[in-house]
């Protein structure tokens, strides 16, 4: 049997070309294994949902003893998991190996490495039989190489997100919780790696570390005295740079190579002159490796502290090098490329966080590599700018110096790694057939259900006979959607579960439902299908239809017609599922309530956004268009139970008679509102209103109407077309059951003016021409020659009602003193002062989102929060805390927020017992702040 790579391919590639009489069992076993993950041997501690090969977590730590629950993956949706189409994986960060992390990805897109390691035999030949099929036992890798071999494999060919290299760090013997020197580590791996694949027979595997990352300077000495020159040649696989006193990486390679003056103590013995002489010694490059590191020593020794330190020095690097210049021999091709950026972000050397930027050799795009999680860079250019905004310890930050086109800078980035711009870049890397072959073993084995291998596992029930019916398809077969509830199980184990337990059906391989499979390929050669019938559509529309060909098409269903189009071909697997539920007793009630709630909700199939309320061609042309016949043509064999209409096609004539109402009703509407704006002309525009504060002198009596319907008569006004004419007063609103006032005089002036508006008496006169009034409600003076303007005394029709007034009072009460949202002011009082809250404009913002989302999830009836909040607002314990409200002290930590008198929009006053230092650092942020918001 194939390998598993060769069955996904022969399997996509029949989806398009290989008839279904022509189906073979491993086209069949492949299309069940696409989308399916095996589990990580050796590491996977949990169940594998939607893996049928992993056994791990399904019940056996009752046999096995406790598991600790830390070391799961604690994960809800299994697809979190899943790895995205064309996405790399990520890898676990298992403490502080986040340093490994980089270089692995680095190391993982250096295709030539990757492939040398490929092609490395393995020494484990007791996995695998002569025919290269692997036996029952599961792979471990014996060597270094075998691990790095296993873990680019598993890089490569994964299906989840990231992966988990404990493995390669526990065969390396790295300590998990302690960040190792990056460089150090870079240095002793490749030395290590170097060493292992000295020992193979192939050289291009053997070769491949020298080959790659090696290169050779001399360190030459010139005697001053004599001209005799000597060289100490020497091997590197990276160049350490200083980069102290510098801003570009030219400089620093300049740097590197400049010539070092041998005077005074530090002479140089000169075997010809047999003394020692006055020298120069200077470093020349001989060759240089295709892959070329260049280390930038951000980390090194602060003789005062006798530590390390980072220097935070900004370095500008282009994106293309050109070494040339810095060669002995000019004669070879010396353009290299940026290919990764390895970034420390941190301010000390012994801590921090390590991210790497890689390029994708075969498209040339940046990939952001943080452990478990990738971001891809947009438009191809690498992106360092957050980078750059986490390293700075003090407040005096470096500003960035400005980068040209093509050249990027960084006070982060210890190592750049460039490529030699003539390398091969269509190299792939072929994972070994030992790694591919995991899915079908060549033992005969069993699918059983999940569910029922889980309660075996649990001893306090006795098990029933397996019933795997739930997992069959409408054809009595595995069906190829119910593979993530199934388990993969060896025919002698299910022989001794069928013997035992009874039940059925079995499902072996021929159990695989071939129509199924079939089926679901045919739809996906449709959906490719699909795209190309796009672009040809998109075409025919451009093209202009002439005299009354063509047929109207709906413009809302022109632009969704590829996502209508897929949406039903998605149904068919719908109906196929339903079908299965109808032979599968629980999933049937299940499938039977998915398609009632589909009868219910109406959907808009193509073209029926053009079809008018009558079934006929709508009015209005600004919603469709003509296509030509040869569009129309091709959409209706994707919708052929569409409404059709051919250009020639009248429009509903219903629709125009009802549209001419419409028209008419909208100059009646416009004239109405022309003529009450003229007559109600103050009103509308809210001059010249009267007030009880200030009563006109020119009448005795004012007129009330509700607020409602002034704001209601200005919007018909306002937009006669859009809105319903207003045609009556309803002042019924304002008037308790009994027909009395709710409103006193003193509340319409203060905190009832909102409900009602007070008019002229010439306006009222309007108004009861216009409008039907129910309840006619007036303001009459009383004032005498004699009285002052202060004794004025105030009339009403009809008269106040004391009763439901007080009553609606009370309620006004209560409501203020409960509620589940609202916003109190809490101002800090400083120098025995109180911060007034006219005199801090800035507590009119909202509060944060945070803040906002603790209050969205707080479940109803819950009890108000208590003010560990205004502990980090303000810097101030809760113990320190004193609180009060119109002079009375807030000290029942029990009773709510209402009962303590405290009303939405209330304002708080915190007085601390004395500031304590050690709560500054809790919210650098909230620093000096003296005023708080809290939103309930």
């Amino acid at each position: 049997m194939a390998p598993r790579l060769q069955l996904e391919k022969a399997a996509w590639r029949w989806t398009e070309t290989v008839p279904p009489e022509e189906v073979t069992q491993e086209h069949i076993e492949a299309a069940y294994r696409i989308g399916l993950e095996p589990c990580q041997r050796g590491v996977c501690r949990r169940n594998c949902r939607g893996n049928p090969n992993c056994l791990v977590g399904i019940g056996e730590h009752v046999w096995l003893g406790e598991i600790d629950e830390n070391s799961f993956h604690n994960i809800d949706d299994p697809n979190s998991e899943r790895r995205k189409k064309n996405a790399f994986v990520g890898l676990t960060n298992l403490g502080a190996t986040c340093y490994v992390n980089t270089f692995l990805q680095m190391w993982f897109l250096n295709l030539e490495l990757r492939q040398a390691l490929y092609l490395c035999p393995s020494t484990c030949s007791e996995y695998v039989t002569g025919q290269g099929i692997p036996k029952d036992r599961d792979y471990e890798p014996q060597t270094i190489c075998e691990h790095l071999q296993y873990l680019f494999a598993l890089l490569q060919n994964s299906n989840r997100r990231y992966i988990d290299p404990s493995g390669f760090v526990k065969a390396l013997g790295l300590d998990t919780g302690q960040q190792q020197d990056a460089q150090e580590f870079s240095k002793l791996f490749m030395s290590l790696l170097e060493d292992t694949l000295s020992k193979q027979k192939n050289p291009d595997v053997r070769n491949i570390v020298q080959k790659q990352f090696c290169g050779e300077y001399a360190y030459v000495t010139v005697c001053n005295q004599c001209g005799r020159e000597s060289k100490l040649i020497s091997k590197f696989y990276e160049l350490e740079l200083n980069i102290q006193g510098h801003k570009q990486l030219t400089d620093c390679i300049t740097e590197f190579l400049k010539e070092e003056k041998l005077e005074g103590d530090n002479r140089y013995f000169c075997e010809t002159c047999q003394s020692k002489q006055n020298a120069t010694r200077k470093i020349r490059l001989l060759s240089l490796p295709c892959t070329l590191n260049l280390q930038l020593m951000r980390f090194v020794f602060d003789r005062q502290t006798g530590h390390k330190k980072k220097l935070n020095t900004y370095i500008g690097f282009s994106e293309l090098l050109d070494m040339e210049p810095f060669m002995e021999q000019k004669d070879g091709v010396y353009i290299y490329e940026l290919s990764a950026v390895l970034i420390h972000r941190g301010v000390s050397a012994y801590s921090g966080h390590y991210i790497a930027h890689v390029k994708d050799p075969q498209t040339g795009e940046w990939y952001k590599f943080n452990d478990e999680d990738i971001e891809k860079m947009e438009g191809k250019k690498l992106q360092l700018g957050i980078e750059e905004d986490l390293a700075e310890p003090s407040k005096s930050q470096t500003r960035k110096p400005k980068c040209g086109k093509g050249t990027h800078c960084s006070r982060n980035a210890y190592m750049l790694v460039y490529r030699l711009q003539t390398r091969e870049k269509s190299l792939t890397a072929e994972i070994p057939s030992l790694f591919l072959f995991t899915f079908f073993p060549g033992c005969p084995y069993e699918f059983v259900s999940l569910e029922w291998l889980q309660k075996w596992l649990d001893e306090s029930a006795p098990p029933k006979p397996i019933d795997n019916t739930g997992c069959l398809c409408s054809h009595g077969k595995l069906h190829p959607d119910k593979i993530s509830i199934m388990k993969r199980i060896s025919e002698y184990v299910a022989d001794y579960f069928y013997r035992r337990y009874g039940g059925g059906p079995r499902l072996n391989v021929k159990a695989l439902c071939k129509d199924c499979v079939v089926e679901r390929c045919r739809i996906l050669r449709l959906k490719n299908q699909l795209n190309e019938d796009y672009k040809t559509v998109t075409n025919l529309l451009k093209i202009t239809v002439k005299g009354n060909d063509g047929f109207w098409v709906g413009k809302s269903s022109l632009r969704s017609w590829r996502q209508l189009a897929l949406e039903q071909l998605n149904e068919q697997d719908d109906d196929a599922d339903q079908n299965n539920g109808k032979m599968n007793g629980d999933a049937q009630n299940k499938d039977e309530s998915n398609e009632e709630k589909r009868e219910e909700e109406e959907e808009l199939n193509f073209n029926e956004d053009l079809v008018c309320p009558h079934g006929d061609l709508c009015i209005s042309e600004n919603e469709r268009r003509v296509v030509s016949k040869e569009a129309w043509k091709k959409l209706k064999q994707y919708f052929p139970k569409a409404p059709e209409f051919p250009n020639s096609k009248e429009c509903c004539s219903q629709c125009k008679i009802l549209e001419r109402e419409g028209e008419e009703n909208e100059a009646l509407h416009k004239m109405m509102a022309s003529e009450q704006k003229t007559a109600l002309q103050n009103l509308f525009q809210d001059k010249c209103r009267p007030c009880l504060g200030s009563w006109p002198q020119e009448t005795d009596e004012l007129y009330i109407v509700s607020q409602f319907f002034v704001e209601e008569w200005r919007k018909f006004v306002r937009r006669p077309t859009r809105c319903s004419p207003v045609s009556s007063v309803g002042n019924s609103a304002l008037l308790c059951p009994h027909g009395g006032l709710m409103f006193t005089f003193a509340s319409m002036t203060k905190e009832d003016s909102k409900l009602i508006a007070l008019i002229w008496p010439s306006e009222w006169e309007a108004i009861q021409k216009l409008f039907v009034v129910d309840h006619v409600i007036k303001i009459i003076r009383m004032q005498t020659a004699e009285t002052s303007p202060e004794s004025t005394l105030f009339d009403s029709e009809p008269k106040l009602c004391p009763e439901c007034r007080e009553g609606l009072l009370c309620q006004q009460q209560r409501d203020l003193r409960e509620y589940t949202q609202a916003t109190i002011y809490v101002h800090k009082v400083v120098d025995n002062k109180k911060v007034m809250k006219e005199a801090a404009p800035e507590l009119n913002v909202s509060s944060s989102e945070a803040e906002e989302e603790r209050e969205e999830a707080k479940p109803e009836g819950e009890q108000d929060p208590d003010f560990n909040q205004i502990m980090h607002a303000f810097s101030v314990a809760p113990f320190d805390q004193n609180l009060s409200i119109d002079g009375k002290i807030l000290n029942d930590d029990t009773a709510t927020l209402g009962a303590l008198g405290v009303i939405p929009e209330s304002v708080i006053l915190l007085k601390a017992d004395e500031p304590i230092a050690d709560y500054a650092a809790m919210d650098d942020v909230m620093q000096g702040r003296e005023h708080f918001i809290i939103t309930l």
